[in-house]
């Protein structure tokens, strides 16, 4: 048996109120005011790589030996990098083993469902799991429908042999050169064709041949099918796709565009990690998407459904979330609003390649070094113990950080120094186990943080080198909080 081992996802804290959109562009686009709801927004210092390591931590939990993880697939139209492997990156955020098989997938929609018949596939043949992950943080224009209906997310699926919570049954794939949208080389914005072409000749008639090919495969017949996700911007879209393939009006499955929004590539497997969390022994699903022709996956849930729990879970993601009016942080964050920086924004931010790659254990994992003989943490990790009185070598091993909670030791709130989401939170952080840290804040507003405060590790941008367009990432520091409804 193969299938689903693991699932997880992740949607920002921030939700950007379609109404507030539609109040500050009614004066260009007066269509768009009286729009509800809300879409999920990336802070400043997210993107597809640390969206997708949410995502990834929300799968795998906080066990420390992640060696069963031999392969990774980052699928994302949307990756800070088009030379250097986005998915490498996120394997040593992980932790995972350097002999570890990471690779990046894009150029379409439904790349997170091609990626996830890629890891079926290595799984049968080469055994262990693989680690299916998909994000995407679009731009739009401003005034645009896209930009209302857009929303940021990831998710993640483990697929293995070994406690399986999903069977997966069968595939259907159609790879034909329907273009409904496009984004050429070095444009930050999508292209979009006609709405009732793309509608009615291309989802109404592609998507259904891939997800009959899908059912005929697994050999389920429609009408036996529990839940049904086919994201779709187009109203009822899924429902009619539904009809059309002979599956009950019932099993089609929430979107979630009222509250998250379209978030394009992962939304597929977003919805499925939602529907995972309630879903009951025995009960198929179907997930599908369009782009490039159409895709579609057959699954049956398992008994060992009832043995997993995400960390979070894609309901405690969408508890979290904050609604956000400021649709001038919104244009900020997305860099399409040049606010005025000062002298003190003024720096060179070159990066050192070669002291990245030494420290990479450090940066990249938040690993320390914990002394054998007196048991002191340490950040970043040295050769030397530098416990006063204790001059000891070479006595400290791998510990790691970025899952274990701590609480603010001293902290500071200031608007001196250039920050994209003013004021810039910053202090120490005392971690439960031993170890200090001088960290950044992050996804917090002024009065929530003070000395005492339980915080968690979150993996972001730490800056941007401009100049280089070379992007720095590190862990900071998040507070600690209860989901509510």
């Amino acid at each position: 048996m193969i299938g689903i081992t693991g699932y997880g996802g992740y949607v920002p804290r921030l939700r950007l109120s379609r109404q507030a959109v539609g109040e500050a562009n009614a004066w260009y686009a007066p269509q768009f005011a009286s729009r509800k709801g809300t879409r999920s927004m990336a802070n400043w210092d997210e993107d597809s790589i640390t969206m997708a390591v949410a995502a990834a931590r929300d799968c795998l939990g906080t066990a420390e030996d992640r060696s069963h993880v031999r392969g990774v697939i980052l699928a994302s139209g949307t990756l800070p990098f088009t030379e250097r492997l986005n998915a490498g990156v996120v394997a040593g955020a992980l932790t995972l083993a350097d002999d570890v098989e990471a690779i990046d997938v894009g150029g379409s929609q439904r790349a997170a469902l091609s990626a996830v018949s890629q890891a079926v596939a290595r799984v049968q043949s080469a055994g262990g799991n693989v680690l299916v992950l998909a994000a995407e943080e679009r731009k739009t224009r401003a005034g645009s429908q896209s930009e209302l209906e857009y929303g940021d997310a990831a998710a993640a699926l483990l697929i293995g042999k070994e406690n399986v919570l999903a069977e997966f049954l069968g595939a259907g794939t159609l790879s034909v050169d329907f273009v409904d949208h496009f984004r050429a080389s070095g444009e930050d914005v999508d292209y979009h064709w006609e709405e009732r072409w793309v509608r009615d000749e291309g989802i109404a008639k592609l998507a259904p041949d891939a997800i009959a090919a899908a059912l005929r495969q697994a050999e389920v017949k429609p009408e036996q099918v529990d839940h049904f996700i086919f994201p779709s911007s187009f109203a009822k879209m899924d429902a009619q796709i539904a009809k059309t393939c002979g599956i009950r009006v019932e099993a089609v499955v929430d979107a979630l565009l009222d509250r998250v929004g379209d978030s394009g590539l992962p939304h597929g497997l977003l919805i499925l990690a939602h529907v995972l969390e309630r879903a009951q022994p025995g009960e198929l699903m179907v997930v599908a998407q369009f782009g490039s022709g159409a895709q579609a996956l057959v699954f049956r849930v398992t008994d060992a459904i009832r043995s997993f729990r995400p960390t979070r879970g894609v309901s405690q993601w969408l508890a979290r979330g904050v609604e956000e009016r400021n649709y001038t942080k919104f244009l900020a964050f997305k860099g399409q609003l040049q606010l005025e920086r000062g002298m003190r924004g003024e720096q060179d931010k070159k990066t050192a390649l070669s002291t990245a790659w030494r420290h990479r254990t450090a940066l990249l994992g938040l690993v320390g070094g914990k002394c054998e003989v007196s048991g002191s943490v340490h950040f970043p990790p040295s050769r030397l113990s530098y416990d006063q009185g204790k001059p000891l070598q070479d006595t400290q091993q791998p510990y790691k950080l970025a899952d274990r909670s701590g609480r603010i030791l001293s902290w500071s709130a200031e608007y001196l120094s250039y920050h994209p989401a003013p004021p810039h939170h910053y202090g120490q952080i005392d971690f439960d186990g031993g170890g200090r840290i001088l960290m950044d804040f992050t996804d917090l507003d002024v009065g929530d943080v003070d000395s005492g405060t339980a915080m968690e590790m979150v993996f972001r941008i730490k800056d941007i080198d401009e100049r280089r367009h070379f992007t720095r990432y590190f862990w900071k520091a998040t507070p600690v909080r209860a989901a509510t409804a």
